[in-house]
């Protein structure tokens, strides 16, 4: 019987563990596209090789930590130019390059663990970064209006998002055609309103308005 329940306190502890690990980090994220991310095929197929090669992706941590490095209220934010539209399944949109911003409120250690994160969350997509600086962020998410979202990323980046609405049905045939560029526990296609980078690292600065290119959701892992 001893030995019996030690394994079992074994066992949940374990599963104790496993549970903290998998719900180390959570919060919010909001990605832009210089391509139609909820479009029909016919509208897909007349941008692709032309736009998309450009991406905005924040991540803003409600709680949790990453590499042990407490990470809360903080944001870091990626402007990325690949060499092809991001998630034809056809073309190789890499090598991309990067440029990686993070909260001026990060200490050196959490400036750290934001862009280990963040080149974890984005993979291949953020393989290459090229600069990484520090700015004022915010990112705010409205859970009570889906879709709806605000992103300042210092002087170089902004977004704005709304949720998808009937007047936003241009063929009628319309689908999530691209999925999100990062796994994401929860995500939702949105108009972006305002989706712009002028800063340095990539040669390209973009600005478009009105585009149905914006994803919103929540990380968790």
């Amino acid at each position: 019987m001893h030995g019996r329940g030690l394994a079992l306190i074994g066992v949940g502890v374990l599963a104790f563990t496993t549970s903290l690990c998998a719900q180390q980090i959570r919060g919010d994220y909001v990605e832009t596209r210089s391509a139609d991310v909820y479009t029909g095929q016919c509208f897909a197929n007349g941008e692709v090789n032309l736009v998309g090669n450009e991406a905005i992706l924040a991540w803003h941590v409600q709680s949790g930590s990453w590499d042990g490095v407490p990470l809360a209220g903080l944001t870091v934010a990626a402007a990325v130019r690949a060499s092809g539209t991001l998630g034809d399944p056809y073309e190789n949109p890499y090598p991309a390059h990067a440029v990686l911003i993070v909260d001026e409120q990060a200490n050196s250690q959490q400036r750290a663990a934001l862009v280990a994160f963040a080149q974890q969350m984005g993979g291949e997509l953020l393989g290459h970064v090229k600069q990484v600086i520090s700015a004022p962020m915010e990112l705010v998410v409205n859970h009570e209006q889906h879709g709806m979202a605000w992103l300042r990323a210092g002087e170089f980046a902004i977004v704005q998002t709304r949720g998808i609405n009937d007047k936003d049905h241009l063929c009628g045939n319309e689908v999530t055609y691209y999925p999100p560029l990062t796994e994401l526990a929860h995500s939702m296609p949105a108009v972006a309103l305002t989706d712009s980078y002028q800063g340095p690292g990539l040669g390209v600065d973009w600005e478009s308005h009105g585009k149905r290119s914006a994803f919103v959701g929540t990380f968790a892992r």
